[in-house]
């Protein structure tokens, strides 16, 4: 996440405006594009390449192929989202997988913190040669990415400079490292801009480093109107984070430690 942070700090041109993009995907589009004819020599011969990410417990895996439309990208943090996908639905089936996200051309899986990638990373290979070479849907019909950088009329200058911003410089620069990044709002009585991290960038250690010292820097040097950026957390996860506080201080409290103060 910290080379996330300097590559954003370094790129400087303001983008104008882009058009409204058409999110929805369509069944075509969502299978790996493989040719029928070649199927039965890809079966043979396809080669998944991985490539690690900032954080530790989330890998990205390159099958070559294309999986989204371009700069798309859908993810699922637990079996009960992956309704729509027959391939995270496989995913999830494996012990240890913790979240799965797809991308045009990477899918990243994140495991859990206890589960060793020496043992998962062969049943992950399987099922991702088994699925993509049978030509199998990676989404189904009607899924739809997420729509937060789509223009809409009732954005302001500002807002639509945001979402330009992110768009077009800062995702993907994010998406390099197996995740993604989305507009959750933006304040303008104070000026903060509201986002939420996905993918591999969601869990990372240095989450921070890359809102803060990347993000944030880039948004303020184009957008005079913003002051800040905060990470948006859903409601699961801000009571997942009150009960992780409240182990550590329970913890703490038995050993006989100082409390850390609450983020």
């Amino acid at each position: 996440m910290l080379r996330n942070a300097v590559r954003l700090m370094n790129r400087a041109q303001r983008p104008a405006v882009r058009l409204a993009l058409t999110r929805q995907f369509t069944q075509p589009a969502l299978r790996p594009q493989i040719a029928a004819g070649k199927l039965p020599s890809l079966h043979r011969t396809m080669f998944i390449q991985t490539a690690s990410t900032p954080n530790e417990d989330a890998l990205k895996f390159l099958p070559s192929v294309q999986i989204l439309p371009e700069g798309h990208t859908v993810e699922f943090t637990s079996g009960r989202e992956a309704h729509s996908s027959p391939l995270a639905k496989k995913l999830f089936g494996v012990d240890g997988v913790r979240s799965v996200m797809f991308g045009s051309d990477f899918i990243t899986v994140e495991k859990a913190q206890d589960t060793h990638w020496n043992t998962l990373k062969p049943e992950v290979f399987s099922i991702l040669t088994e699925h993509i070479t049978a030509g199998a849907p990676i989404v189904m019909e009607g899924t739809t990415a997420a729509e937060d950088t789509a223009p809409c009329d009732d954005d302001s200058e500002v807002v639509s400079m945001i979402k330009e911003l992110i768009e077009t410089r800062i995702r993907p620069a994010i998406q390099e490292d197996g995740g993604d990044i989305a507009f959750r709002g933006f304040d303008e009585d104070t000026g903060v801009v509201h986002l939420k991290l996905l993918g591999a960038c969601r869990s990372c250690d240095s989450s921070a480093v890359t809102l803060k010292n990347g993000i944030e820097s880039m948004l303020m040097h184009y957008v005079e109107e913003v002051t800040g950026v905060e990470q948006f957390l859903d409601p699961e996860e801000k009571v997942s984070l009150e009960e992780f506080e409240k182990l550590e201080k329970r913890l703490a409290e038995e050993k006989g430690e100082e409390v850390p103060p609450s983020l």
